[in-house]
């Protein structure tokens, strides 16, 4: 019975064990990502830079896979600013990445810039620039290696790593175009391809190439109100070296209420099924915003992960008002 028991716990601490490696991998292969990136566009492409009547702060928060040990935590803090005589936004973005038992770590801290050509009457264009410093860390001594679970042994053959903080330079750039009702743009991540590897092997993070867009559909209010509500249909692709995602979602406005669904990881480029399946709710104000959102794992981890809770804090604020701000329609959330 003793041997029985002692099986079970050598086989729970192995799955364990295999699971923080997977997730520590993944980390190091993919990019975070945030259900919510309408909410913090400055993640997403440096164009939306000063994309604001003034001044913007956001503040983001997600918990992905909590039913997994080690699961990821992410947080992230931006502001903005526009300058309507220049036609140019700026933003600082900081961002703070961890998961797995051994505290694998990144943080973020970067300047964003945009400028807003008008083309036409009612288009516009704005590219942006990135650029940002990334910090990795990892505590050695926290994690359990498979040599560890089986002898129980609290000492690993395994070498260290000769140092457990590293950084690198990282740039990205990107350009969006918008009118009143549509918006698309594309993004690329890490033009340096910096190496994140804390041995002697080299772990380039590839480049990240992502297409976003949409359109909104507007139903007219009262004269006072000039408009009542909005319904909004929204996309994004990204390719990061073999990896591919698509996610498509619908948002319904009617202030102060926003409602959104989205489907992540459409087949057939993720899985047969896709990745998950997010509902998010939200509140707008006047100068204020706030956004919770969930994804419900439908992939081959639906009975481990418990899914990815965030939430989004989002506040505006306006001093000048002599020039018109140019707005773009996409969601807020």
């Amino acid at each position: 019975m003793n041997m029985m028991k002692a099986g079970t716990k050598i086989k729970k601490l192995v799955f364990l064990w295999s699971a923080g490696m997977l997730l520590t991998a993944s980390l190091m292969a993919q990019d975070p990502q945030f259900t919510q990136f309408f909410a913090n566009k400055l993640y997403l492409a440096p164009s939306f830079a000063g994309a604001t009547k003034q001044q913007r702060i956001v503040s983001m928060y997600r918990n992905q896979w909590a039913g997994i040990p080690g699961g990821f935590n992410t947080m992230s803090f931006s502001y903005e600013y526009f300058f309507p005589n220049f036609n140019s936004g700026l933003g600082v973005l900081v961002l703070r990445d961890m998961a797995g038992s051994g505290r694998l770590g990144m943080t973020n801290v970067g300047v964003l810039y945009s400028y807003d050509f008008q083309i036409f009457e009612e288009w516009h264009v704005r590219p942006g620039l990135h650029f940002l410093y990334s910090m990795y860390g990892i505590d050695f001594y926290r994690l359990r290696f498979y040599d560890q679970l089986v002898t129980g042994n609290g000492t690993t053959f395994e070498d260290p790593p000769a140092q457990e903080n590293i950084g690198a330079f990282d740039a990205s750039t990107s350009v969006l175009i918008y009118s009143k009702s549509v918006w698309a743009g594309a993004a690329v991540d890490h033009l340096f391809r910096p190496d994140q590897s804390f041995y002697a092997n080299k772990a380039i993070i590839p480049m990240k190439f992502s297409f976003f867009g949409g359109f909104q559909i507007i139903r007219q209010g009262k004269l006072l109100k000039p408009i009542d509500e909005t319904v909004s249909l929204a996309y994004l692709f990204r390719l990061q070296q073999n990896k591919k995602q698509l996610d498509i979602g619908l948002y319904w406005n009617k202030v102060p209420l926003v409602l959104g669904f989205w489907y992540r990881g459409i087949p057939p480029f993720n899985s047969e099924r896709g990745d998950a399946l997010a509902m998010l709710v939200g509140f707008k104000m006047k100068g204020f915003s706030i956004g919770y959102s969930y994804d419900f794992t439908i992939s081959n981890l639906v009975s481990s992960t418990h899914g990815a809770h965030e939430i989004s804090l989002s506040l505006d604020f306006q001093t000048n008002r002599k020039k018109k701000i140019h707005a773009i329609p996409c969601p807020e959330f």
